[in-house]
């Protein structure tokens, strides 16, 4: 059976749910239309998507219609869920772009546009919602040819605006249509017989334009345009007709992966995994290679284990049908792998295939997470394991110094989204709060202390005496001990207990100590009270009181950063960089997207907790940005003094 695979990506809210419901119920796999203001969609089957009004998660609608299995990916529009985008044109032959009438390209419009580019797959482009009040095909055509390129044209039109819409005109049957000419030279621009007749200003058979317009299609020069109404069912036909007869088949499509062939050995590459409290874990593959079969054993690339795929399914939202087979190029699901996670490759054993990762966009947003009750607290890691299993673009770790659960994400929101994520789905309710600032102290002159350890308790005493001279090392020396001892004055088998005593009083407090170096040059013992225990914690106060008087000072970590934005929002930026304490290095073009530029700046990690949302804020969406660390940097003197009192209050408050 032929396939076709497809993304339908846009902006969040242009109608893309409500457009693959209708396509749904046109071909009579509902028998009644399903409402996203209801809840009661194919593809907004999961409850929060249900409570929110919107996807967040890509839901895999298979249809089959005129002897053609079609896998449609509803993806979500919302920036902060792009990962899903990326992971699903990465396993489609093609797209279709959902633009609103009423609001035109807008950034997420952009972006599902940018990324199927940078696949080298088809695109066509629905414009939707056109018998809404206030919505208009003519203006959203200039949007979407100005922003997207001429390659953009109608092979139908509207027949009337708002209420009056009803039908498609076929562009290339009128020859007095609107944008007639636009298209013909699109379609031609693929063939060079046509474009000689063209350029030589010969008749060109409908029949033969017709018949040139997938080829167009498949080359990139042209981007079909179809007016829609999903509500009224205006569309569905036509748009069901491009899919089935334009849009390519996997064999025709740019390959998933390079190297593999069809006919070759069993392969699937698994892009999307979740969790179903009824069924378990769900994987959606694609086939790349040869073909697979229900209850096949295939090994995991990744991890070498075997798994067994028991109950390959298609599905329809949360309804699946079990099927005996999926052969290349097909996209099913299968339950409950046991070692076989997103991204990972499955294959016939002895098999060298391996289907790359798709580049997923790096986390820019961190926040602490903690589990609000003392129940939640043994659930938290296995259920934020299976969290960032279902969203790549999450990610968690241990801070070693703070000892907080770090959970990064594409943006404030995001962060705060998949923590309700957690209590719904996995009943774990946590606070989110901003991520401790990780400073640090050291010294800036030499200072020196000794400490006696003395304590008598009856039987054998404890007696050490220490003295410590600290002194500064440069910027990212770390730390560095040495011994001046002579004469015995601390005997060489405490001397160890000494510098564990220091090493273990680094990390003291709210700001560990660095870049110093710490040198024992005097000390007593006592023959009999003396114990290792008894050095180490006069060692422990030694330097406490030593670092006191050495103008101790706090360092705060300072990122290096690379800011994408439009250039019409490079001054707003570097004006805010400014206000942050940041200090900006240069600025360059960027590579991509268009007419955007990359600004290079660095600034206090501080200053950037919730740079994530205010840059959205600041460019409508269309800025990102990368972050590394860089160094350590003395705080400002007026600055160095809140930042004690607030650790102090923190410390006070447990």
């Amino acid at each position: 059976m032929a396939v076709r695979n497809v993304g339908v990506v846009g902006h969040q809210g242009a109608g893309k749910t409500t457009l693959v419901e209708a396509l749904a119920h046109a071909i009579g796999l509902t028998s009644r239309l399903g409402r996203v203001e209801e809840g009661n969609t194919i593809s907004d089957h999961d409850a929060e998507e249900q409570q929110r009004g919107m996807s967040i998660s890509t839901s895999l609608v298979a249809m089959e219609h005129d002897g053609v299995q079609i896998n449609l990916l509803d993806t979500p529009g919302y920036a902060d869920f792009v990962g899903e985008v990326v992971a699903s044109i990465a396993v489609v032959d093609a797209v279709i772009v959902v633009v609103d009438a009423s609001s035109g390209v807008q950034v997420g419009t952009e972006t599902a546009w940018r990324l199927a580019g940078r696949r080298g797959i088809p695109r066509a482009v629905v414009i939707s919602r056109l018998d809404r009040d206030n919505s208009s095909f003519e203006d959203a055509l200039e949007s979407v040819q100005s922003v997207l390129g001429p390659q953009c044209q109608p092979l139908y039109l509207p027949n009337g605006a708002e209420g009056g819409f009803d039908a498609l005109i076929d562009v290339l049957a009128d020859e007095n249509a609107d944008g007639r000419d636009g298209l013909i030279e699109q379609i031609v621009e693929a063939d060079e017989d046509l474009m000689m007749l063209y350029l030589e200003d010969e008749q060109i058979e409908e029949g033969d334009l017709r018949a040139a317009v997938k080829n167009a299609t498949l080359a990139g020069s042209l981007a079909p345009v179809l007016p829609t109404s999903a509500v009224a069912g205006v569309g569905s036909s036509e748009l069901m007709q491009l899919i089935t007869g334009i849009l390519p088949d996997p064999s025709e499509a740019p390959p998933v992966a390079a190297d593999i062939d069809a006919d070759g050995p069993a392969c699937a590459f698994v892009f999307k995994t979740t969790a179903d409290e009824f069924v378990g874990r769900l994987s959606y593959l694609r086939v790349v290679s040869g073909t697979v079969a229900s209850d096949v054993h295939l090994d995991n690339a990744q991890t070498g284990e075997d798994e067994r795929l028991a109950n390959l399914s298609r599905a329809s939202g949360k309804s699946l049908t079990n099927v005996s087979e999926l052969g290349a190029g097909d996209i099913g699901v299968v339950t409950k792998l046991q070692s076989t996670g997103t991204f990972h490759t499955l294959r016939e054993k002895g098999s060298d295939l391996v289907v790359p990762p798709p580049v997923m966009p790096a986390p820019i947003f961190a926040a602490a997470v903690s589990p609000k009750t003392k129940a939640d607290v043994d659930r938290l890691g296995p259920s934020l394991a299976r969290l960032v299993e279902g969203d790549p673009t999450l990610h968690i770790e241990r801070d070693r110094d703070s000892g907080e659960t770090i959970l990064s994400g594409l943006s404030e929101s995001h962060v705060q989204l998949s923590a309700g994520r957690l209590a719904s789905k996995f009943r774990v309710e946590v606070e989110i709060k901003d991520r401790r600032v990780p400073y640090r102290e050291t010294v800036t002159s030499v200072g020196q202390a000794e400490y006696l350890h003395k304590k008598q308790t009856g039987g054998s005493g404890q007696y050490a005496r220490v003295a410590l001279r600290v002194e500064p090392q440069p910027r990212g020396a770390g730390f560095e001990f040495s011994d001046e001892i002579v004469g015995g004055a601390v005997p060489r088998n405490y001397i160890p207990a000494v510098e564990k005593g220091v090493v273990e009083s680094l990390p003291r407090g709210d700001f560990p100590l660095t870049d110093l170096r710490v040198t024992l040059y005097d000390g007593k013992h006592h023959d009999v009270d003396s114990s290792e225990m008894a050095f180490k914690l006069a060692a422990s106060q030694a330097l406490k009181e030593s670092v006191s008087s050495a103008r101790p000072i706090l360092l705060e970590p300072v990122l290096s950063l690379r800011i994408t934005a439009p250039e019409s929002n490079t001054g707003d930026i570097i004006s805010d960089l400014n206000s942050r304490r940041a200090r900006v290095l240069g600025m360059e073009p960027a590579e991509d997207p268009p007419n955007s530029s990359v600004v290079i700046a660095e600034g206090p990690m501080a200053e950037f907790l919730h740079y994530a949302t205010d840059l959205r804020s600041m460019t409508g969406g269309r800025g990102t940005y990368a972050w590394n660390f860089d160094r350590y940097d003395p705080v400002p003197d007026h600055l160095a003094q809140k930042v004690r009192q607030d650790a102090a209050a923190a410390a006070a408050a447990g």
